[in-house]
């Protein structure tokens, strides 16, 4: 790659690209909920949650200076992340909040991204962190499953036209701030049930000694927030 490639390449990387239409927004917040709100696509589409989410636990257990050993995705849209280090103090309590609450603030993070017209950083972002989570998988299925993920986002960011880029990182961070608000709904009515007991927040309750309903209300208010200030950043185009 000569000087010249690599100067525009990093031009487009750190200049801004103009925004789409209206009716791209809308539509693509429409096509993000018609994946998370029916039963049936969102059992497909969580997946991209949950990668997600594990890939928060494994971000801030590195973060916080735990060593990451391995992180599974499986097909019922579970997943499991494994660190090394104290089983208890704050490092431990921060990887185990990361989970519900990463979705979520990576779609503000998104969204933040995309209101300052940062398309094309948004994109070559999001392929960085899933080759970054790939070479801590340890289970076939969730190698394709990141595989696939990361090679959509470098199709996309190699090969389609810049109308194409906006709508699809739309629909991407629409997805996130959606799909971030179900997944602590779901884990309250588990509980509610007398299930899920070896959930995210049944374990910072007994890290913690806090009620693992007050950590569930932090989920839904990080989501809920994420949504609403996520939402009013998209819509201002």
């Amino acid at each position: 790659m000569d000087t010249s490639t690599a100067s525009s390449l990093w031009d487009e990387l750190v200049g801004t690209q103009p925004d789409p239409d209206l009716w791209v927004v809308l539509a693509t917040m429409a096509a993000a909920l018609a994946i998370v709100v029916p039963h049936t696509l969102w059992r497909i589409s969580r997946n991209a949650i949950t990668i997600a989410h594990e890939g928060g636990h494994g971000l801030v257990a590195l973060l916080t200076g735990r060593t990451l050993t391995g992180i599974r995705l499986h097909s019922d849209t579970s997943g499991l992340t494994v660190s090394k280090g104290k089983p208890y103090g704050i490092g431990m309590i921060l990887t185990a909040s990361a989970g519900y609450t990463a979705p979520p603030l990576l779609g503000l993070g998104g969204a933040a991204l995309l209101a300052a017209g940062r398309i094309t950083l948004l994109l070559w972002v999001a392929t960085a962190l899933l080759v970054a989570m790939l070479v801590m998988i340890r289970n076939a299925y969730g190698a394709l499953t990141v595989i696939l993920t990361g090679g959509t986002f470098v199709v996309v960011s190699w090969l389609a036209g810049p109308q194409v880029q906006a709508a699809f990182a739309y629909a991407v961070v629409w997805f996130l701030l959606l799909g971030g608000v179900r997944p602590a709904f779901e884990l309250q009515a588990k509980r509610a049930r007398g299930g899920a007991g070896d959930s995210d927040a049944d374990q910072l309750s007994r890290l913690t000694h806090v009620p693992a309903g007050l950590w569930l209300f932090l989920f839904h208010a990080v989501s809920l927030c994420s949504l609403i200030g996520g939402g009013r950043w998209l819509l201002e185009v």
